[in-house]
């Protein structure tokens, strides 16, 4: 495989992608899809306004990963950012539900995106090892940090809402 670097724009480079990579972006843009089309119907679904707002946040995250990955698939790479944005820090505290039927409710999507999270995760850590691109591994170790911060933010939410066990 020959890397192929350029600069269309500041930070970014332009590489040839193999087989094999070309794949794992397929993967991952796939699983960034599931995940934005998850958070949002979980947001709309959701009986905690508390949680409603941290799948959006969430969601939109999810749709700079798309970006990003829509964008390597095309052969550019951008710069990594040097840290993950703590903007999506959770400042959940527990959340007054009117029934038990509402809070097992928003337990269950929490766990499936918690379950969700870590797949993807997991997918990042192989691509990170997979890509030949120094570049391309460092963006994808950093969107890694953030899909396991919103497990962070997940588990947060739910231990302050007696919902992991």
């Amino acid at each position: 495989m020959s890397i192929i670097y350029s600069n269309p724009k500041k930070g970014e480079q332009k590489m040839e992608l193999s087989t094999k990579e070309k794949e794992l972006l397929k993967d991952l843009r796939d699983q960034e899809k599931l995940c934005i089309t998850k958070y949002d119907k979980y947001a709309a679904s959701a009986c905690s306004s508390e949680l409603q707002t941290l799948f959006n946040s969430m969601a939109k995250v999810e749709r700079e990963h798309h970006k990003t990955i829509v964008g390597m698939m095309d052969g550019k790479v951008e710069s990594a950012p040097s840290a993950i944005s703590n903007s999506n820090a959770c400042s959940c505290g527990c959340c007054s539900y009117s029934d038990e039927e509402g809070r097992q409710n928003d337990a269950f999507m929490c766990k499936d995106m918690l379950a969700t999270e870590k797949h993807v995760s997991s997918l990042y850590d192989t691509c990170v090892f997979e890509f030949t691109n120094p570049q391309a591994r460092k963006m994808l170790n950093h969107i890694q940090a953030e899909e396991q911060q919103h497990g962070q933010q997940l588990y947060a939410f739910m231990s302050n809402n007696n919902m992991y066990s």
